[in-house]
């Protein structure tokens, strides 16, 4: 069941320029789905036109069977009390403590005092914030501030959450606890979230669907599954292409079989031999690589590549040694138990 339509929508600013070409998408009830792009595609002009924070120029935003193209501003700013919205850059008001920030959502929606104070000490708890309560933005990390800024957006109980760009102003260590965030609340309250991003990671580790734009028009969209088998804009291709190679995520995701995965480095010589065909079978091993890059130096290349071990566990043990004494340097990433 969709919950947002977006009908042959149009933004031309007044300069002329044309953001937003004709876009159409359905956004169903509960999905995750990112708008992904490179700076200038569109794709910021067009999340704030789900909102009005933009007015479009033509088409139509329907959502939960609302056109709010056609609302008045007294009916568009009730309905806006339901889409919470976390920027990039937190938004926050210096003065206020970070109680204070998320409490402003509640007080501009007339709650009274005393369900305030509730809510904003439920809203703390869920963004793990309740002993930072009293500082102030200044006083907290890029992290803990877009923590507020997401507990704020909860504010009102909304069904829909609009992420711009959320992550982009975090390090990576600080991204993935921040979209960790938004998955674990997308689940506990079934709201429907839409991402802004121009980092494929995060489509990869959030959304399980995807609209890729270009120059203000939707290039591709489906699922994301079948955007990384199978990519066929040449914007879409490019995007996956520049992918870092997240080592940590593809452990994290194979840590549940319970194998022994390690990483192999290796230089010279022995990165010419067929090392990883000759340990499985003189030990009789399954020996699984999992990913692998070369590191091209002045000086000569280096090669990583991560492997899953599996079979006797003594004969691992065995050639992880015989690995070692013919200069490859092994480091376990996971022991498998």
């Amino acid at each position: 069941m969709s919950m947002i339509e977006i009908r042959n929508v149009n933004k031309i600013y007044p300069n002329g320029f044309h953001a937003v070409k004709d876009v159409s998408l359905t956004i169903d009830r509960g999905d995750i789905y990112g708008i992904i792009g490179l700076s200038g595609a569109g794709k910021s002009s067009l999340i704030r036109l789900i909102n009005r924070l933009e007015e479009p120029t033509s088409g139509q935003v329907i959502i939960d069977d609302v056109d709010i193209t056609a609302l008045n501003k007294s009916a568009l700013l009730e309905r806006r009390k339901k889409i919470g919205m976390i920027f990039q850059h937190f938004n926050l008001l210096s003065s206020r403590t970070v109680f204070g920030n998320v409490a402003f959502a509640l007080e501009i929606a007339k709650w009274e005092k005393n369900r305030i104070r509730s809510r904003v000490e439920e809203l703390l708890e869920v963004v793990e914030l309740t002993d930072k309560a009293d500082y102030h933005p200044s006083q907290l990390s890029g992290g803990q501030k877009q923590r507020v800024a997401i507990a704020r957006a909860l504010a009102n109980s909304p069904d829909i959450l609009l992420s711009d760009e959320a992550t982009s102003a975090l390090d990576p260590k600080t991204s993935k606890t921040i979209l960790e965030l938004i998955r674990n609340i997308q689940k506990k309250y079934g709201l429907t979230v839409l991402m802004i991003t121009h980092q494929m990671e995060v489509i990869r580790d959030t959304c399980n669907k995807v609209a890729v734009m270009s120059e203000g028009e939707i290039v591709e969209k489906g699922g994301v599954h079948h955007i990384f088998m199978n990519p066929r804009a040449e914007i879409t291709k490019e995007l996956i292409s520049n992918l870092p190679n997240d080592e940590e995520s593809k452990v994290e995701y194979l840590k549940n079989k319970g194998q022994k995965i390690i990483r192999l480095t290796f230089m010279g010589a022995v990165a010419r031999e067929p090392i990883i065909t000759k340990a499985a079978r003189t030990y009789n091993i399954d020996l699984s690589i999992i990913g692998g890059t070369i590191d091209n130096l002045a000086t000569m290349n280096i090669g990583h590549l991560i492997i899953e071990l599996g079979g006797d566990m003594k004969k691992q043990e065995e050639a992880v040694e015989w690995l070692r004494k013919e200069e490859v340097f092994v480091e376990e990433m996971y022991n498998g138990l």
